[in-house]
């Protein structure tokens, strides 16, 4: 039996956590996470560019004025479909990265695929948004390293009808084609919701079944990270049920015309209390969007995003914390440092 796309278990937890005291960290964390389809609804090729030339246009715009903790305006991170690659808007999307608004990495969608070719696309794709568009990062190694999304939440082949992947070790490809994190989940009310919920861990690849981050190892303070296992940063996930005579809700850290950009939304993602294990006081807030859609571009490009964004302030004023906007590969690598037990951000080193 599922609830809004949850096992009981699953549902329970995240009905407990929307019980939960809001917790009292000292540093926030928020990263946007964009699965960002311009190709949204089969829109022809101009209406595509005008999708991203919106965005390249507006988003300054919007947030220019507003800023965290540190005086850094907000970051968005555009997760880019690779199996509709088109040179143009990823042209267009750097011009915004390098402005200092935010960063790309890897979107994609895929159905009855295989482990060979999951790998020549990603290996092909991360090469060339690094060399053609100054995207991507390289770590000490000089490995190009990259953040991903799945399309349709079917990470390692988990839908439960089998569709949108057929690759059972897609986390085994991911981690060695230099993957950093996953930021797919949650997927409630989708129905390929895995039990894990409101957590940082590692989840190890089992080549032969699917599902592998069902389960993992959380990331812990002071200890060392599994050889094997491939970073999960996970987004809120919280059961509400305000009034008994109506049916509980959820909050997934979705943002849309549905589920609009509001201040009184936070409560609820700190109850879910993301953090490092043993590093209670640095809170990770993961929210994702689908921006390639007009309406969901909507509210981003709005003075909704910046009342949204005031509101933030006055909030993080008054619950005594500093908060800072943050890209995925940035909050990757705060994860690393809280697993190091730094207590002050270290953003030199990002």
């Amino acid at each position: 039996m599922r609830i809004r796309g949850m096992n009981l278990a699953t549902f329970a937890e995240a009905y407990a956590s929307g019980r939960r005291r809001v917790p009292t960290p000292t540093h926030v964390f928020l990263c946007v996470a964009d699965h960002y389809e311009p190709q949204w609804n089969h829109a022809s090729v101009d209406q595509q560019l005008a999708r991203v030339d919106r965005w390249i246009d507006e988003y300054p715009n919007t947030v220019d004025g507003c800023a965290d903790s540190r005086g850094r305006p907000p970051q968005h991170t555009f997760f880019y479909p690779i199996e509709c690659y088109d040179a143009k808007h990823l042209d267009k999307l750097a011009t915004l990265v390098r402005a200092g608004y935010g960063d790309v990495e890897i979107h994609l969608h895929h159905d009855d695929d295989n482990g060979d070719s999951l790998r020549q696309l990603l290996l092909e794709s991360i090469q060339t948004l690094h060399d053609r568009h100054g995207l991507l990062k390289k770590d000490p190694s000089g490995q190009i390293r990259y953040g991903f999304i799945h399309g349709n939440w079917a990470l390692d082949n988990s839908h439960p009808d089998g569709k949108w992947c057929g690759v059972n070790n897609e986390i085994t490809i991911l981690r060695e084609t230099g993957c950093f994190a996953d930021f797919t989940m949650p997927a409630a009310p989708h129905s390929a919701q895995i039990r894990t919920i409101n957590q940082i861990y590692y989840a190890i690849d089992d080549p032969d079944c699917p599902k592998s981050h069902d389960t993992g190892i959380e990331a812990t303070t002071g200890r060392d990270r599994p050889n094997d296992g491939l970073l999960m940063i996970q987004g809120p996930l919280v059961v509400k049920h305000e009034r008994p005579w109506r049916k509980p809700s959820v909050e997934n850290g979705n943002v849309a015309r549905s589920q609009p950009l509001l201040g009184n939304r936070v409560d609820d993602w700190l109850r879910a209390n993301v953090t490092v294990t043993g590093h209670s006081k640095w809170q990770f807030i993961k929210l994702h969007t689908h921006g390639g859609k007009p309406a969901n571009a909507d509210v981003w490009l709005s003075e909704e995003a910046k009342r949204f964004h005031n509101q933030l302030n006055r909030i993080a004023s008054e619950r005594d914390f500093r908060y800072y906007y943050v890209t995925a590969n940035e909050m990757a690598k705060l994860v690393a440092q809280a697993e190091r037990g730094i207590m002050e951000p270290d953003w030199d080193s990002l």
